[in-house]
């Protein structure tokens, strides 16, 4: 084995030697290093010795280990100076300003907050903002939301330590601090300090204990909307989402409502866009958000006649409407900062 060890040292500098693209280097690193590497496998072999070898084949390995890792480190600096200068030039003068000349762009996700926003705001909807971190009665009580409700347990809202203290003030004594899972708090809040008619839209960062993958993110973006005012229906939450529909997809493009359950609004929907607007093939349509009536409960529970007032509500996931957008198939893309992706939204 020490021979082995050896020559894995000798061969890596020889094939790393006269490497100058980065492909080659991956394509090199995978051969000592990857799941099927030939040190990979020197390091599996451990558990093949007797228990008193292997302290000292360990400190082996160790010791290989860096000495790789050294190689691997000092071949990847070069490849990166090289390609550096192929850019550049060989006179680096690092006190000149940068030759490139790029300016900056807004994040794909804001741009699409903004559209959205500007969509809105043409018909009198303004901003309303609130804080990250939230009471249990705003998010919960009263959205109409019970205590035994799915969506309170542990494991699908960030509860903060009970020994925590906030600013925000709590509406019960017993009630515990979460990070929001929605935006639907900042109409609450809005409803008991202003009275109606209200027409505002809510948009920030919410968190929701999901397992990151490719549609899901524990901490993503929402924008809602609220209208309050008297004698609004269904059919004016219709109108102003096809509304919605026509000016971010064009003017033939419309939605579609389902029938769904929300404890904040009754009756409630689930609102579906044309696919083909969307550039999606084999799918006539694409859900896209929640919406519906409020509740009158919710009304009651802010100081507001439900005899006097109707409202409707809606709200939609950023991401959401960026991946459909864009054509992005993974949500994690948005938060790489890989500036080869966002290169592709500058304006």
């Amino acid at each position: 084995m020490d021979e082995a060890l050896k020559s894995i040292i000798q061969e890596a500098e020889t094939k790393t030697r006269e490497l100058t693209q980065r492909a080659q280097f991956e394509a090199v690193k995978a051969e000592f290093v990857g799941p099927n590497g030939s040190f990979t496998a020197l390091r599996k072999e451990i558990g093949k010795l007797p228990k008193e070898q292997r302290p000292e084949y360990g400190k082996k390995i160790n010791g290989v280990k860096e000495s790789l890792e050294s190689i691997l480190s000092a071949t990847l600096t070069r490849i990166e100076e090289r390609e550096l200068e192929a850019k550049i030039g060989p006179a680096i003068d690092p006190t000149l300003p940068s030759p490139d000349i790029q300016m900056g762009s807004e994040h794909p996700l804001t741009q699409v907050l903004n559209r959205i926003v500007d969509i809105f705001s043409k018909v009198g909807f303004t901003v309303a903002a609130g804080t990250e971190v939230e009471s249990e009665y705003f998010c919960f009580d009263a959205l109409n939301t019970p205590a035994d409700h799915p969506a309170r347990d542990m494991q699908d809202t960030y509860y903060i330590n009970e020994e925590a203290s906030f600013q925000n003030i709590k509406q019960k004594a017993d009630e515990r601090y979460v990070l929001r899972p929605h935006t639907s708090s900042v109409q609450i809040r809005t409803m008991l300090k202003e009275k109606p008619p209200l027409k505002i839209l809510s948009p920030g960062r919410v968190f929701r204990r999901d397992t990151a993958d490719a549609t899901h993110s524990a901490n993503f973006h929402q924008i809602e909307g609220l209208l309050v005012d008297k004698n609004l229906k269904v059919t004016d939450l219709k109108a102003i989402l096809d509304y919605f529909a026509r000016e971010l997809l064009g003017k033939d493009a419309k939605v579609r409502f389902r029938p769904h359950f929300f404890p904040y609004t009754e009756p409630s929907f689930e609102v579906d866009f044309p696919a083909a607007h969307l550039g999606k093939v084999g799918k006539k349509w694409i859900e896209i958000m929640g919406c519906g009536m409020v509740d009158p409960t919710v009304f009651e529970a802010v100081g507001i006649d439900p005899n006097e007032y109707t409202g409707y509500a809606f709200g939609m996931g950023i991401e959401r409407i960026a991946m459909i957008v864009y054509g992005v198939d993974d949500i994690r893309y948005f938060y790489q900062n890989d500036q080869r992706f966002l290169e592709q939204f500058s304006r």
